[in-house]
């Protein structure tokens, strides 16, 4: 289900008039004014991404990042495959925003259906006269590419996807510098996840301050968060900042089906961390979920019930790291089997803090560090079951 900002009005409506009439910073300022920030998890404010890149000799380049890996989270998934043409509008503005003549889309491999109405969507566009060459008969030139990515759960990152656009293997890259100064083929480059690009028609359109009145006053506006099976009403819905977690629990979610009994949430997949029934009252806010260790990351929601235990959980949990390492850093790459080889043993021992330590302070990218707090947040979920007071 998909409701508010991403459910209202035909794509394609904001377009044609912000090219006749509309300055590339008048569509910047309404992003500032909006304080829209990344909604892949790293929660960047966008407008700052997007002067930086402007501020770049041209040419300057877009990528929409729809390699959405999170295990239990849809959300890019559903607006690809479904409103495409909401996708791609967003992805318009952003490249007339930052003064780019080429953008692209990267899809993760497993989601062949979003590539197939994606590329129907860029054809659609074309014919109508809404990407080319002088755009709706403007002087702005467009083109748009979907390209898709190679199925690395770390390639979602954003230097390690900017490798996998060129063919190379996604790796994560040292910054600085940052993709907005040298990203795609070494220019400015912008990267936004595909739920942020969908919100942007809706802010060019009725106002960037519209848009702040929603949500909360230190994070504005709208959130998608996917529910797994285990909901009695599982899905995908768009709520606003400070909604409690326990509302989209149990009133959207309808709490678990069958008579399953909640025993945790891991809330932003595999790098957001776990969240005990007694924590459900917390807003669905990064600060706040920050503060009780665990992570808002890309709104995946996934219920646990009784019958799964924390130290299966736990295994579980280093056999994802231990698997999804680029192993471009030793923290993270030495860490994430050593966490492993330790939680397989016989004693079936938990990682020391100073192996967390060490990952959190150490790792290249955000995996490394994310894995560590999740283990954390595991911990002490579950801490009845590690022998530690809950």
């Amino acid at each position: 289900m998909l409701a508010g900002l991403t459910g209202v009005a035909q794509p394609w409506q904001v377009w044609p008039e912000v090219v006749k009439t509309r300055t590339r910073e008048d569509i910047r300022t309404e992003l500032l004014r909006a304080g829209l920030r990344g909604r892949g998890g790293a929660g960047y404010p966008i407008a700052a991404k997007w002067a930086d890149a402007a501020a770049g000799d041209p040419p300057r380049y877009v990528v929409a990042n729809g390699d959405e890996g999170d295990p239990g989270s849809y959300c890019d998934r559903l607006l690809m495959e479904r409103d495409p043409s909401r996708v791609l509008e967003g992805l318009a503005l952003a490249a007339y925003g930052v003064g780019a003549q080429h953008a692209y889309v990267l899809v993760r491999s497993e989601y062949p259906a979003a590539v197939d109405a994606l590329r129907a969507a860029v054809d659609e566009a074309r014919h109508a006269g809404r990407l080319g060459h002088g755009v709706h008969g403007t002087e702005v030139d467009l083109d748009v590419s979907i390209l898709v990515g190679a199925g690395s759960y770390v390639a979602g990152e954003e230097t390690a996807l900017l490798r996998s656009a060129q063919g190379l293997r996604g790796g994560v890259q040292v910054r600085p510098p940052y993709p907005t100064v040298r990203g795609l083929a070494g220019r400015p480059t912008v990267v936004n996840n595909v739920e942020t690009l969908a919100a942007v028609p809706w802010i060019a359109q009725h106002g960037g301050l519209t848009y702040a009145d929603l949500g909360l006053p230190e994070e504005k506006g709208t959130k998608l968060v996917s529910l797994n099976q285990l909901f009695r009403h599982p899905g995908v819905y768009e709520v606003e900042f400070g909604t409690s977690i326990r509302s989209i629990v149990e009133t959207l979610g309808g709490g678990l089906r069958d008579g399953h009994v909640l025993r945790a949430v891991q809330i932003g997949g595999p790098l957001g961390g776990f969240l005990g029934p007694d924590d459900l009252d917390l807003p669905l806010s990064a600060p706040a979920l920050a503060a009780a260790g665990a992570a808002l990351g890309h709104g995946g929601i996934v219920a646990i019930d009784d019958t799964v235990g924390g130290q299966e959980l736990l295994r579980h949990l280093w056999t994802f790291a231990d698997a999804e390492s680029c192993g471009a850093c030793a923290p993270c790459r030495v860490g994430s089997r050593q966490g492993l080889r330790l939680c397989s043993s016989p004693d079936h021992r938990p990682p020391p803090e100073r192996l967390l330590r060490t990952m959190e302070r150490g790792s290249l990218c955000a995996f490394g560090r994310g894995i560590a707090g999740a283990v954390r947040s595991l911990l002490r979920v579950y801490a009845s079951e590690f022998g530690e007071a809950e």
